[in-house]
């Protein structure tokens, strides 16, 4: 073989590699954005009431603790999470621990979020990354002492925090396995709908019973199966509509919060709807008027 057809050869491969590199990439990034819409970052992280870029922080959400603000997540190094690795990303989502050993506070739903798959969060790492970078510094979190104190949260992840990832329960078959996994780590249904303890942890007896103190101070309803207080009436089909068009069987639309969470609920794809609909239908009952009690 000559040294010229050895040239032309190694730039063929090179080539190839790159071309399949760079196809490999838009299918993390493409299925990233799948993850992005269905866990409906955009709501926490956009500051839309004051004309905020997406992305770029600045959401006001109200607790009981006082009130966070979302921080920006687009790939700006100075302000964002530009200089952020997979693996530190795959920390704050699996550990609730950013670069530095910061204790991300858990309004931030890792304790979901931990739930998901590395691939997963690889390829919502990827979409992140391929979005167009923001310069706009953090908004400082209004919360009182001491829950402003970033160091106890390492107390709190030791009393309510299990890490992931979620895995399939054998119990059942794999349409509830995705529908668990879609509600639980992804959409992170329960971190509205389950009330709380005095210290914010959710209140896992009383999972998807109600939350009279949601986000923004919304009042989440019960989406158990107990026919009073829950949707113990609605079929599959049902839920699936109300995941697809945010329209209930009494012909009403949901608001607030909800609102936002179908935007990304209908882009999953039916196959997906359903089988988050297969999940919450299996939701025990439990007599709760959404008081948490």
């Amino acid at each position: 073989m000559t040294k010229r057809s050895f040239q032309t050869i190694f730039a063929a491969a090179l080539l190839l590699a790159t071309a399949s590199l760079a196809r490999a990439d838009d299918e993390a990034i493409k299925r990233g954005a799948y993850i992005f819409a269905a866990a409906d970052c955009v709501s926490c992280h956009t500051d839309v009431k004051h004309g905020g870029k997406p992305l770029a922080g600045g959401r006001a959400l109200a607790t009981p603790f006082g009130t966070f603000y979302g921080p920006n997540i687009t790939p700006d190094s100075a302000t964002g999470i530009g200089s952020w690795s997979e693996a530190d990303f795959r920390r704050a989502l699996r550990y609730g621990v950013g670069p530095g050993a910061t204790q991300l506070f858990p309004v931030f739903p890792f304790a979901s979020f931990t739930g998901m798959t590395d691939r997963d969060i690889g390829d919502l790492y990827a979409y992140l990354k391929a979005q167009p970078p923001v310069v706009r510094p953090d908004t400082p979190h209004d919360v009182s002492f001491p829950f402003n104190i970033r160091w106890g949260v390492m107390g709190w992840r030791a009393l309510f925090f299990a890490p992931g990832p979620l895995r399939p329960d054998p119990k059942h078959d794999a349409v509830w396995n995705r529908g668990d996994y879609l509600a639980n780590a992804v959409v992170h249904c329960g971190e509205c709908h389950t009330p709380r303890n005095f210290m914010g942890a959710m209140e896992e007896s009383l999972a998807y019973s109600g939350n009279p103190l949601g986000p923004d101070g919304q009042k989440a309803p019960n989406i158990t199966q107990d026919p009073e207080h829950g949707i113990g009436k609605w079929s599959i089909a049902d839920i699936e509509r109300v995941l697809e068009s945010g329209q209930t069987p009494g012909f009403d639309s949901v608001g607030s919060g909800m609102a936002e969470v179908v935007k990304g609920t209908s882009q999953l794809t039916p196959e997906d709807r359903h089988a988050v609909a297969v999940y919450i239908k299996s939701l025990p009952p439990i007599a709760s008027d959404g008081s948490g009690s």
